[in-house]
């Protein structure tokens, strides 16, 4: 009696990295969740039960930004717009919502050219500058003076 031996599938990923992968990113997912105090409070709980786990926490918080970024609050605020696009069952609200946010869209984008008009204009002037120093500097070499 024979028995088939089914195929080595070398495309699965390894399950012991599969699961510290995921019980890493869950750990830190929660952790963002809870936002930068949970984070501090890991730090401190590892410096005081087993002080390399807080010195590990702490260089990870500097070397992923966390920190001084404020990144924990970024995707809570990427996720409160995206529930800022979903409908809430009022047509009359969410029609004053979209007419609010069209309004704001648009002074963004007024303010934002704005903002390079004013780049362009303070450009021109410093280049009209440099020119200006630049002929009054050749007329000075012109005249057999030395420039300086």
């Amino acid at each position: 009696m024979t028995t088939a031996i089914p195929p080595i599938d070398d495309t699965a990923p390894d399950p012991r990295q599969t699961r510290a992968g995921t019980w890493f990113s869950r750990a830190e997912n929660w952790l963002d969740d809870r936002g930068k105090g949970a984070w501090i409070a890991a730090m401190v709980l590892g410096f005081i039960f087993v002080w390399p786990v807080g010195l590990a926490i702490l260089a990870y918080m500097i070397w992923s930004k966390r920190m001084f970024s404020g990144n924990c609050a970024a995707k809570r605020h990427r996720h409160s717009l995206r529930t800022a696009a979903t409908s809430s069952g009022n047509s009359a609200f969410d029609a004053y919502k979209q007419d609010t946010l069209r309004r704001l869209e648009e002074e963004q984008q007024q303010f934002e050219a704005f903002l390079e008009r004013l780049r362009e204009a303070k450009d021109k002037a410093e280049f009209d500058q440099f020119m200006e120093d630049r002929a009054r500097r050749d007329d000075t070499s012109g005249n057999g003076e030395p420039a300086a």
